[in-house]
């Protein structure tokens, strides 16, 4: 099976480990790396691969068109650049959010579906096993009815290290915050694991940073299937209950194995995640809060989500799968962002329907 020939647009952080991914898998070899500015490290990578820098997308698809692109760009040229590749008729995988906002990215959507073109959004802890076990476990039915998830992403951003000052200052402005940077990470693995959003409420504060953007939220959810759920957000704290320090797979961060950040609940049990734990009781009729738990740990499988999605873009690319996370999927996850966001604001429910 030939390799399918991806080129990665944008030199930022995530970009170089786009091209990380890109250049271990079996399934896919790097084309080109579109910057107008790339670091050094991009020209090491691009002479590294055998592959050219172009300035700008455009000149790249005018002069060696891919079979796949990856947009990790700024968010706020995402809507645009896919538009760009759906007019060549090129699978992409855009980085989330999907859209600055979401009228772009409605009108993006609908680009897309008309001109069939896939897009896969890049929501790659979607690809995590950990979150496709917990998801295997609720549809089993094993916790009951579920009614309810906690979940919290905590964390120390650091004041130091340039990541608010100098050509970062845009973070600490509206549009830097954790609702619109962090969240949206949050919301798609909610909705793979308790289902869609209805409804969201919302409190937002700044008084940690006092910057003109929130440093911490704390978020109501109104699920469809009638469960309800908080939500923890904040980037000035001091603890480790975040996907990133308890889920283990991303090397770059610390991990505290006996910390969660989920725990859905069920009618019959709990499941914590990503640790595994369950507790619960194995008969309708014996269930009472003077009843022990059975208790227990299922085993973790670990894999890089990013190496997974870059794999699976390559199998949407050669046609064998659908994305796992559509436009419609980013749009949504967007869409609930974009609520939290007005409710926080305006201090009341706000609806998350199509």
């Amino acid at each position: 099976m030939s390799k399918v020939r991806i080129a990665v647009a944008g030199a930022g952080l995530i970009g170089h480990r786009h091209i990380e991914e890109i250049r271990k898998s079996e399934a896919c070899a790097l084309a080109s790396i579109v910057d107008p500015c790339p670091p050094a490290r991009f020209a090491e990578a691009a002479r590294g691969a055998g592959v050219r820098i172009y300035a700008a997308l455009e000149d790249m698809l005018a002069s060696d068109k891919p079979d796949g692109v990856v947009l990790a760009t700024p968010n706020q040229m995402h809507a645009d650049q896919a538009m760009v590749c759906i007019g060549a008729g090129i699978p992409t995988l855009v980085e989330k959010p999907l859209a600055h906002t979401l009228s772009a990215g409605i009108r993006l959507c609908e680009a897309a579906e008309a001109a069939k073109v896939k897009i896969l959004v890049g929501h790659h802890r979607l690809h995590s096993p950990i979150l496709h076990q917990a998801t295997k476990v609720i549809e089993s039915g094993l916790l009951g009815q579920i009614v309810a998830v906690m979940g919290s992403a905590v964390f120390y951003k650091p004041d130091s290290e340039g990541y608010y000052d100098g050509p970062n200052a845009w973070r600490r402005e509206p549009g830097g915050g954790p609702i619109l940077l962090n969240l949206i990470h949050e919301i798609g693995n909610l909705r793979a694991l308790v289902g869609e959003i209805v409804a969201v409420q919302a409190f937002s504060s700044n008084a940690a940073r006092r910057f003109n953007v929130e440093d911490t939220a704390v978020i109501n959810l109104k699920f469809d299937n009638g469960a309800l759920g908080s939500f923890l957000l904040s980037d000035t704290a001091a603890c480790a209950r975040s996907w990133e320090q308890t889920s283990q797979e991303n090397k770059d961060y610390p991990s505290y194995p006996d910390e969660d950040c989920y725990t859905v609940i069920g009618t019959f049990g709990s499941l914590s995640i990503p640790t595994m734990r369950l507790k619960y009781y194995s008969r309708a009729d014996d269930r009472s809060w003077y009843k022990p738990f059975k208790c227990g740990a299922l085993e973790v499988q670990r894999k890089d989500p990013l190496a997974e999605q870059i794999d699976h873009f390559a199998a949407v690319i050669r046609g064998e799968c659908e994305p796992l996370v559509s436009a419609r999927d980013g749009l949504q996850n967007l869409r609930v962002v974009d609520a939290v966001l007005e409710a926080a604001a305006k201090g009341c429910t706000i609806g998350t329907a199509t």
